[in-house]
């Protein structure tokens, strides 16, 4: 009697199922093609990268590329154009900005290097780039003193938005400049140039604009004659008197004060020796009387 035949199951076995069943999950067949190989990559990775002489040798190899890209001759910066600054500024640029020519473009912090020459008091502004021929250009915008500022330590010029851009030498050296004076001052240079336009016929008199109290301003001219401003309207009040001593010659005759803090009644101050002499005059009258 020979043995029946017997079929093989076609049935998976227990684990291959749940192996299948696991390979339609996504976040398991995410795990099995991205996450595992990833690993081994980074174990394998960290381990060859684990022994000291290595890393060093890697190291090398990048420093060795670097240097090899950073140093070709069109990438080296040979020299310093600085256009734009008087011959001091510029003094200062170099003093301010020691590079070592020569130098590679990719070692220069551009950015921070026009901070540190937008910084100085005399520049407004500043652009620094590399030229073609490596040349690094430097672009200054200098301040334009408009005023002097007396202060205890000197005269120092100042511009038309009030930030002090250097010590005058001498009043000689900027004769063509006002000066204003007192504490606050520098902050309203703008409120003052406004004056001296204002001025008008008197502008070739005025020998200086005084900040009183922080408030506001007196105008001092030649021959010991003073123009106190009011702290709202200085301009306006400048005008008028401008135009009574254009039309009346206000100013011509021998007064030390013309006070026009109040606009509805300015005073004016006599010299003292008009009074003087006024007294004078009328002893003698008494007396021949």
């Amino acid at each position: 009697m020979q043995p029946v035949n017997q079929r093989a199951d076609p049935a998976p076995s227990r684990l291959s199922y749940r192996y299948q069943r696991m390979m339609l999950t996504p976040l398991f067949r995410f795990g099995m093609r991205v996450v595992l190989p990833f690993g081994v990559a980074a174990l394998g990775t960290a381990i060859w990268f684990s022994d000291q002489d290595r890393r060093d040798n890697i190291n090398m190899v990048i420093d060795d590329v670097r240097t090899s890209i950073v140093e070709r001759p069109e990438f080296m910066v040979q020299a310093m154009s600085i256009d734009g600054a008087s011959a001091g500024v510029a003094d200062d640029i170099r003093e301010i900005l020691p590079v070592d020519f020569p130098v590679s473009s990719f070692d220069l912090d551009l950015d921070m290097m026009k901070e540190t020459v937008a910084g100085l008091s005399p520049v407004k502004s500043a652009t620094l780039r590399v030229r073609p021929g490596g040349v690094l250009q430097v672009n200054v915008e200098e301040r334009k003193p408009v005023i002097l500022w007396r202060m205890r330590d000197g005269l120092h010029l100042v511009d038309a938005e009030g930030f002090v851009v250097a010590q005058a030498a001498s009043r000689e050296q900027y004769a063509n400049l006002p000066v204003m004076a007192g504490e606050g001052a520098d902050t309203k240079a703008t409120e003052a140039i406004g004056l001296m336009r204002a001025a008008g016929p008197l502008a070739k008199r005025v020998r200086g604009l005084v900040r009183v109290g922080e408030r506001r301003w007196d105008v001092v001219l030649d021959r010991d004659q003073r123009i106190m401003l009011p702290e709202v309207g200085a301009k306006t009040a400048l005008e008028r008197v401008a135009a009574l001593s254009q039309v009346q010659e206000m100013l011509e005759r021998d007064l030390s004060v013309i006070d026009m803090r109040l606009g509805d009644r300015p005073t004016i101050r006599i010299a003292e020796r008009s009074v003087e002499a006024w007294w004078r005059i009328r002893d003698i009258r008494v007396g021949h009387e």
